[in-house]
């Protein structure tokens, strides 16, 4: 589809690319590192002494960092001499915060307003994207580079996205994500996953591009629909996982199929994940299917997913998705995340994850704090087990991410989503009150 100048204005509402990173800030400014910015900020020690902090609201403790870790959780800690301090002043302690389930290569935050007028089906939006973002010529490296920060300001340190390869942009989104992915790497934890947003098979040599995509470095392979869009959904899993194979890889396969299609492709996405040894590294995202079959059909498939290790990442949008309460109660790990943010699929989303946990409450009728703290544990130790993101936590001997905020308690914490006081990732303060340390906001 070729689009005039005109006709590119107004889809997009746009006339120049803009992110709000500074009055004469550009996306490829915000990319592009300034001379030893980021390098003077790494060679600072990640050691530091938290004094007067409240993990997940309970008592106040001292927190010491070395190297990079929590080293040490108590009371009157000491530190060696030089050691910088911070008193946190009775606040809230809690680990990074995860989005499980993001496009950040595709992201508009930060630019002007994008007028949507795309239609419903999923076809025209996938088909929309793909036309603007040729047309447009917009750089996932740059902007996924400014949402990565977003997100790191908030206290997001790790982050799973999906980027899309298709026969039209090639591995162009892939390596520019790869780009933000390797700039940022000593703070914040992405994950790639490999999309075929387009579709496997709907477009021949599709499973070429994933394949190199695994091969140039993509950490997941991705899939999506593989009977409404692929409509073949035995050649379609069969080719995905073997890629995986392939490549040693886990796999996170988009499921937006709803009732018994979508039990169906469930169902083979199970046999597989089963038969070829691929238990705990498979995720099912979105699962639309489980949140409108009866629990007869239901439990069965939830119980065997449980079984198999396989996980669900769930935005908690407004119609039928994954009960958030009875999958956990089948031993079922559900992962919270924001899908596209500010994007031409839809103008919402945030990278505030702590927004995110309210929204899934809200979506499950999560009032007494105790379902609160389950919101906020599918943006935290849920994403993080769901994603298999190593050494997290608040214990000793875990990475240390750190979020502090003022809250009396968890579930006023995702409630209010107060400022963040103070991130640190890996050791180091990367934001104070919400925003990003200079050194950072330059790269």
């Amino acid at each position: 589809m070729n689009f005039t100048r005109r006709q590119l204005l107004r889809i997009a509402g746009v006339s120049t690319l803009l992110p709000v990173l500074g009055r004469h800030a550009t996306a490829r400014d915000a990319a592009t590192p300034g001379p030893g910015q980021l390098e003077a900020f790494l060679r600072r020690p990640a050691t530091l002494l938290l004094r007067n902090v409240r993990p997940m609201g309970g008592t106040p403790v001292d927190v010491l960092v070395r190297d990079g870790r929590i080293a040490q959780v108590g009371t009157a800690l000491r530190a060696p001499a030089g050691t910088p301090g911070e008193d946190g002043r009775g606040a809230l302690l809690l680990p990074g915060l995860v989005e499980g389930h993001s496009h950040i290569d595709k992201t508009m935050w930060g630019m002007e307003w994008y007028h949507n007028a795309v239609g419903n089906q999923l076809t025209d939006r996938i088909e929309n994207e793909r036309a603007f973002r040729d047309a447009s010529g917009h750089d996932a490296r740059a902007q996924s580079m400014v949402l990565a920060k977003a997100f790191l300001a908030t206290g997001t340190t790790r982050l799973r996205t999906h980027v899309d390869v298709d026969t039209q942009a090639g591995l162009k989104h892939l390596e520019g994500v790869m780009h933000t992915r390797e700039v940022l790497r000593e703070l914040q934890q992405i994950q790639i996953v490999a999309f075929p947003q387009s579709g496997l098979l709907a477009r021949p040599g599709t499973a070429e591009l994933l394949d190199r995509a695994m091969a140039t470095g993509a950490d997941v392979v991705g899939g999506l629909d593989p009977s409404n869009i692929d409509g073949d959904p035995v050649r379609s899993l069969d080719t995905l996982f073997d890629i995986a194979a392939r490549h040693d890889k886990p796999l996170d396969i988009h499921l937006h199929e709803m009732g018994s299609l979508g039990a169906f492709s469930l169902r083979l996405i199970l046999d597989r994940t089963e038969a070829l040894g691929m238990q705990g590294r498979v995720v099912v995202s979105h699962c639309f299917c489980l949140g409108d079959l009866p629990d007869a059909q239901r439990t069965p498939l939830l119980e065997r997913m449980a079984r198999l290790g396989v996980a669900i990442a769930t935005t908690a949008p407004p119609i039928a998705i994954p009960p958030l309460l009875a999958c956990r109660a089948a031993g079922v790990t559900v992962m919270g995340g924001n899908d596209g943010i500010r994007d031409t699929w839809g103008p919402y989303g945030n990278p505030d994850m702590l927004r995110r946990a309210m929204l899934i409450g809200m979506r499950f009728g999560l009032r007494r704090d105790e379902d609160i703290a389950v919101a906020l544990d599918c943006v935290t130790w849920s994403g993080a087990r769901g994603c298999h993101f190593a050494d997290y936590g608040l214990d000793p001997g875990n990475r240390a991410d750190l979020v502090l905020v003022d809250a009396q308690t968890v579930a006023q914490a995702v409630v209010d989503q107060p400022v963040r006081r103070l991130v640190v990732a890996a050791g180091r303060i990367v934001a104070r009150n919400g925003v990003l340390e200079s050194r950072l906001a330059g790269i």
